[in-house]
């Protein structure tokens, strides 16, 4: 389980990477603006920015594996075995978690001569 996970984060690291790298090249919406009101290309700001590019697929793509990954992860972090099986103390009951708090509590208050 435990190279499901690295595997698992591998890939999770990859994708925000290609990710990272593929917003930063694509090309702004507002790039086109300026050219807009003095250009003649007044159709690009507000009418339609056409099909989606082979950038604009790619983020699509990487932040589905970043999102999947990021399931995956969580997934598996919850459904992890202890290493050793012991209950954790949330597991325990209050009336027992209050009597090892009071006797611990008690012999702190036990004057020595």
């Amino acid at each position: 389980m435990q190279v499901f996970a690295t595997l698992v984060q591998v890939l999770q690291i990859i994708s925000a990477m290609s990710m990272i790298g593929l917003v930063l090249v694509q090309h702004g919406k507002g790039a086109d603006m300026g050219a807009s009101f003095g250009s003649g290309a007044s159709g690009s700001l507000f009418g339609a920015t056409g099909s989606a590019n082979f950038l604009s697929r790619s983020t699509a793509v990487a932040a589905t594996v970043f999102f999947l990954a990021t399931l995956g992860l969580a997934y598996v972090g919850n459904h992890r075995a202890s290493p050793t099986d012991q209950p954790s103390v949330f597991d325990q009951p209050a009336a027992a978690a209050s009597a090892a708090a009071k006797s611990a509590s008690g012999a702190a208050l036990i004057p020595t001569k």
